[in-house]
């Protein structure tokens, strides 16, 4: 398989023309990712039960969020129902993706917990007026937690970044394709840099007035990633059998 080493000012480009493609039809993008919000919320009342679920069918979800992308891309007008196509065609795949995303952030979650120690969080979040020896202590135990989770979290994060992608448009098994996600990723750390940092800054601007940034940046973010995807992943020729075994072999 064909991939790109690219340079890092593409991470901001992934950007810019993601927001070219979210503007083409900004009502239908816009209408879809408040369908994912809204998902989300109704699953968050579900304890335990909604949020496993919920991380489970998010690919499939992505994955149907990326076969609009590529209408829109290809001149077409994506459609609602385009949210929901992965689940007659990729379902199962998809949902492996889910679970081992779902375990990988359990084990973040608990290795930052184990690092911070149990006492961090009541310590800085408890009532009343802490000793300040023992906040210092807290803050301190859950900032190198958080790094270190963090440091656990960007692997899992690398590895299912291009995965619903690789699925759906080139038929890959899902350890395969996150294996070849994660490779990608690592190769354009500096682009990807580079877009987390914008994402960042962005967000924070998106926060200001009401959260109602979000209305627009979360769908652009979200054709970013198609276009991050066709820059690293150039089109292959249909003719041409796909070899994912090169790209984890060089």
């Amino acid at each position: 398989m064909e991939t790109r080493i690219v340079a890092a000012d593409r991470g901001w480009q992934w950007i810019v023309e993601g927001f070219r493609l979210f503007r083409r039809q900004p009502l239908v993008w816009i209408a879809m990712v408040v369908i994912m919000v809204v998902i989300s919320a109704v699953s968050a009342m579900v304890p335990i039960l909604g949020a496993l679920i919920l991380n489970l069918v998010t690919p499939i979800f992505f994955a149907g969020l990326m076969v609009a992308c590529r209408t829109a891309d290809q001149g077409g007008e994506p459609e609602i129902g385009q949210l929901f196509s992965a689940f007659k065609t990729h379902a199962a795949p998809l949902v492996t993706v889910g679970g081992i995303y779902l375990v990988g952030n359990i084990i973040a979650v608990g290795v930052m917990l184990a690092v911070a120690g149990g006492a961090a969080l009541p310590a800085v979040l408890g009532k009343g007026t802490p000793n300040p020896e023992a906040l210092r202590a807290a803050l301190g135990g859950l900032m190198v937690g958080f790094a270190i989770g963090l440091a656990v979290f960007l692997p899992i994060l690398m590895a299912v970044w291009f995965a619903p992608l690789l699925i759906v448009f080139r038929n890959i098994a899902p350890v395969a394709a996150m294996k070849i996600s994660f490779v990608v990723c690592w190769q354009n750390t500096l682009p990807f840099l580079v877009y987390g940092v914008i994402a960042v800054v962005l967000s924070i601007a998106a926060f200001l007035p009401l959260m109602l940034g979000f209305i627009v940046l979360l769908p652009v973010m979200v054709c970013s990633i198609y276009i991050s995807y066709k820059d690293i992943f150039p089109e292959e020729d249909p003719g041409k059998p796909q070899q994912e075994s090169n790209l984890l072999q060089s």
